[in-house]
């Protein structure tokens, strides 16, 4: 009868710790950054302004290609026209853009939010500010035009 209470209290607590090992780890990793600031949506990086080096606007972010083992491995940008006429996607390597969380800086110095509100207090954004890709737009136009 006590082997009984015994199995049942261990396996108590062997259920009450597991669920502590399903929590989001918020740690510091090997790069001495928190888990939680290394990770975005990718739903939410659909649609972030994409610049390069010289902080001009290259286009945005339009998809993200996965491999089969899901790794992110293309992003889809749409560089060129005005308000979706004459637009036309081409694909980068993803590891190539650099995901920044501060406002762009303008010619003049000042900054600029391209996606919206920013992070307050401890609420976190799920998505980057914008991205870097280094190049030019007469560059990325010249690049072939990726077809769904």
């Amino acid at each position: 009868m006590a082997s009984k209470h015994i199995t049942t209290a261990l396996l108590s607590v062997a259920l009450m710790t597991g669920g502590a090992f399903a929590q989001t780890d918020t740690s510091k990793n090997s790069s001495g950054t928190s888990a939680a600031t290394t990770e975005y949506s990718a739903y939410k990086l659909v649609g972030v302004d994409v610049y390069n080096n010289s902080n001009e606007k290259l286009g945005e972010v339009k998809d993200i290609l996965l491999e089969r083992a899901g790794r992110a491995s293309k992003t889809i940008l749409s560089v060129g026209g005005f308000l979706g006429l004459g637009e036309q996607y081409v694909a980068v390597p993803y590891d190539q853009l650099k995901w920044v969380d501060e406002p762009a800086r303008t010619a003049s110095g000042s900054t600029t939010t391209t996606t919206g509100s920013s992070a307050t207090g401890s609420s976190r954004k799920w998505y980057p500010d914008h991205a870097i890709y280094n190049t030019t737009k007469d560059q990325l136009k010249a690049m072939p035009e990726f077809k769904y």
